[in-house]
């Protein structure tokens, strides 16, 4: 047991228990079956009555961006990988009030789902907005944007495929930068940092980050196939 629990990989996140509100339990038991990406699902775009562009957000909290995002761009096809029950429960009570058809849900690690269930040059978009900063440096270890992560992402992304981060904590905008550095496939678009993109709207956490002091950045890559 002592070694299993050593060779158990180290994840991003923490399931944190959240009280469920009536109306976001309903949802989980209701509308969960139709919005949810199967267990069984090798490819993601196979969840969608129509080919479209792919664009997936991982860890999309509350859902709010999520929601905003798939009906601004109704061209597009929307995959949103998040753990935390409340906040999937909010999504779906969000996309079924607003009819909106376009979008599907995992909840299971982005990790995971990335090394099973995404065929190879299958997604146009990742985005991945003001993940855990982990801020104490023993936990660093625990942050999402890694080269290892990346190179799994840069697996699955189609060429010239985007992939934008965003963070209100300094520290960790650095570190995504010299995490990217060591992947070559993909090339930074900023100087380093580019201007929040018309597609992401400003965030809930983004909002708190500022009402601290925090400055945001935004990281915009394209991916190079064969880099």
């Amino acid at each position: 047991m002592e070694n299993n629990r050593h060779m158990r990989r180290v994840r991003s996140f923490v399931r944190r228990p959240g009280r469920l509100t009536p109306a976001q339990k309903r949802a989980l038991e209701q509308r969960l079956p139709h919005y949810q990406v199967p267990a069984d699902t090798t490819d993601l775009r196979d969840g969608f009555e129509r080919v479209a562009p792919l664009v997936v957000e991982i860890g999309f909290g509350n859902g709010d961006a999520l929601a905003w995002m798939a009906a601004n761009e109704p061209e597009k096809n929307f995959v949103g990988m998040e753990v935390h029950e409340p906040g999937v429960g909010r999504l779906l009570n969000r996309l079924d009030a607003a009819g909106l058809t376009n979008v599907r849900v995992i909840m299971r690690d982005a990790v995971d789902v990335l090394s099973s269930q995404v065929a190879p040059a299958s997604l146009d978009e990742v985005r991945i907005y003001f993940p855990d900063p982990w801020p104490k440096k023993r936990h660093h270890k625990r942050r999402l944007i890694q080269p290892a992560f990346l190179q799994k992402l840069a697996a699955v992304m189609r060429p010239q495929g985007i992939l934008h981060l965003a963070t209100d904590w300094a520290p960790y905008a650095q570190w995504m930068l010299e995490a990217l550095e060591q992947v070559d496939a993909f090339r930074i678009q900023g100087d380093p940092w580019s201007p929040r993109p018309d597609w992401r709207p400003q965030t809930h956490f983004e909002r708190r980050g500022l009402g601290k002091g925090h400055e945001i950045f935004d990281i915009v890559c394209r991916f190079s196939a064969g880099a």
